[in-house]
């Protein structure tokens, strides 16, 4: 009994001591939800550290499970065709997500097969509701009916707040800092064992199950970010994992942001993290960027700041708003032309610091200088090689404009950098090459570039402009059109699967082949990726 007592006693602490409301790091004028409350659900940023929710009592649940993380599709199943009552049931769902409905018929617990059914029909739903919520900001609530006996069912703090020792009566709760969408989405999941997520209001629906400790519908909400990951999303996802204390979330995040570093730097969400986001991808040694886009990204994510703190956009308040962040760029390791045309004229360094950089780029005596002076080591690409050997033939490889094409997919994410081809057989010569990646038709990635080859039967890199994201499970078609007047080498004796450190490649042949190209001989030798 003292056990429960004070398991009783802590589920209320937990649920009092949450914060009243989530400020937004969001920029002013984000999204409303069809509620009119706002979707981010983030902490709000400041210039020399980050929000944090205050230290609880109750010990938040870790998600970690051992099993293999379901995909969108495991975790939202195809519905197979629906009964009567399944259909009638659901009929009552989508009414309830908007009106608080009333069952108009006698009998009506006879309509439904099983509990599951009944008591889905109490989701949102004011016959017999013992308690009244009043979720979402002043001038964006929405009163939503609850049953403390379902409720509790599905969740320890609410059994706390309605069946604990410290239990108040009262027939209406305030819940200011949880969104109403967000609100309902819990709610389906408790009395309907349903799973609906948006992609606008799943962060939100994740802060609510964590103050509720649902952890399955948590774990839910963190798969579906997972499977939504991209490099415009990765760094709010980064800010949000951290202050969600979901570490293979932000392990996702970092994948993401280190391969396409320039991508996620240049995206509308990195200026919306919090200072303490910005110190650590600023710190990060495996950005896969140029510095010079390390800090223009900066003085972006400076701007927007000063708006956030009601400050003049002047170059004083981008510097004072940056802070020590500043010396995190590596503004040493810059390209002396996008030093000397960039950063030595944005007017955020001193004419001190200026003149230390150059000196640092051309004197042999070095000045001491405060920020960091050593490379990023950015990512090491890997290859995947298809063929097990190479050849050439008087009367082939020949390139008159058409395209050589092979379809392939892994079984981890991968970001694809580009290609290895081979080269002349008669010698030193030119090649133009245009490459695409496409996916079920549509084009992902491609580029337009030349590469010089020595006559050797080595392969050649040709680069896309971006790495580009490729998700397991899925067949891409990557092509090259290559425009050069000496035959090539071509691979010979193809395999259909190579493994490739823990990433695992499968090869078949593409349709969109026109010069030869297959999984047992042809171009495109090498896949170039990070993972």
């Amino acid at each position: 009994m003292v056990d429960d007592k004070e398991k009783n006693m802590k589920c209320l602490t937990f649920f009092l001591m949450l914060p009243e409301t989530v400020k937004n790091r969001s920029k002013k004028g984000s999204k409303k939800t069809n509620s009119g409350s706002s979707s981010g659900s983030g902490s709000g940023s400041s210039s020399g550290s980050s929000s944090k929710l205050p230290p609880v009592c109750y010990e938040i649940i870790t998600l970690k499970t051992k099993k293999k993380k379901k995909m969108a599709a495991d975790i939202f199943p195809r519905k197979k065709p629906a009964s009567s009552s399944s259909t009638t049931v659901q009929q009552h769902h989508q009414h309830n997500l908007c009106n608080n409905n009333l069952i108009p018929a006698p009998n009506w617990q006879g309509l439904y097969p099983t509990i599951r059914e009944r008591n889905a029909v109490m989701f949102n739903n004011d016959l017999m509701a013992d308690v009244h919520f009043v979720v979402g900001p002043p001038g964006g609530t929405q009163r939503l009916p609850g049953h403390k006996y379902v409720l509790a069912v599905g969740s320890s703090v609410f059994h706390a707040m309605f069946y604990g020792e410290l239990a108040e009566d009262k027939d209406e709760i305030r819940i200011p800092d949880v969104e109403p969408a967000a609100f309902l989405a819990m709610l389906k999941y408790i009395y309907c064992d349903e799973i609906d997520l948006a992609a606008d209001t799943v962060l939100a629906t994740l802060y609510a199950a964590k103050k509720y400790i649902v952890p399955h519908l948590a774990r839910a909400c963190v798969n579906f970010l997972e499977t939504s990951l991209s490099a415009k999303n990765a760094c709010v996802l980064l800010s949000q994992s951290c202050l969600f204390e979901e570490p293979d979330l932000t392990q996702r995040c970092w994948e993401v942001i280190d391969a396409q570093a320039e991508l996620a730097l240049k995206s509308e969400g990195f200026c919306d993290i919090d200072f303490q986001t910005l110190e650590s991808i600023l710190r990060r040694e495996t950005l896969n960027a140029k510095e010079i886009v390390v800090f223009e990204a900066a003085l972006n994510w400076a701007e927007v700041e000063c708006q956030r703190q009601d400050l003049a956009l002047s170059i004083e308040n981008k510097r004072k708003v940056l802070g020590k962040a500043l010396y995190l760029i590596r503004i040493p390791t810059m390209a002396l032309d996008d030093f000397a045309n960039g950063a030595a004229q944005s007017g955020v360094l001193t004419l001190n610091e200026t003149n230390d950089i150059f000196l640092w780029y051309t004197a042999s005596k070095k000045p001491e200088l405060q920020f960091v002076s050593k490379a990023r080591k950015g990512l090491v690409p890997q290859r995947c090689h298809r063929f097990q050997s190479c050849a050439y033939r008087s009367n082939q490889w020949r390139y008159r404009g058409r395209c050589d094409s092979i379809q392939f997919a892994v079984d981890k994410r991968v970001f694809i950098a580009g290609f290895g081809l081979y080269g002349s057989s008669c010698g030193s010569a030119e090649y133009s090459a245009k490459i695409e990646l496409k996916r079920q038709g549509v084009v992902l990635g491609q580029n337009l570039s030349k590469y010089f080859s020595d006559g050797s039967s080595n392969t050649f890199p040709v680069w896309f402009e971006y790495p580009v994201q490729i998700e397991p499970d899925t067949f891409y078609t990557a092509s090259v059109v290559l425009d050069g007047n000496e035959l090539s080498y071509f691979g010979q004796e193809g395999m259909t699967e190579v493994q490739c450190g823990k990433v695992t490649v499968q090869f078949q042949c593409s349709s969109d082949s026109t010069n030869g190209t297959g999984v047992q001989g042809g171009q495109i030798p090498e896949l170039i990726f990070y993972a």
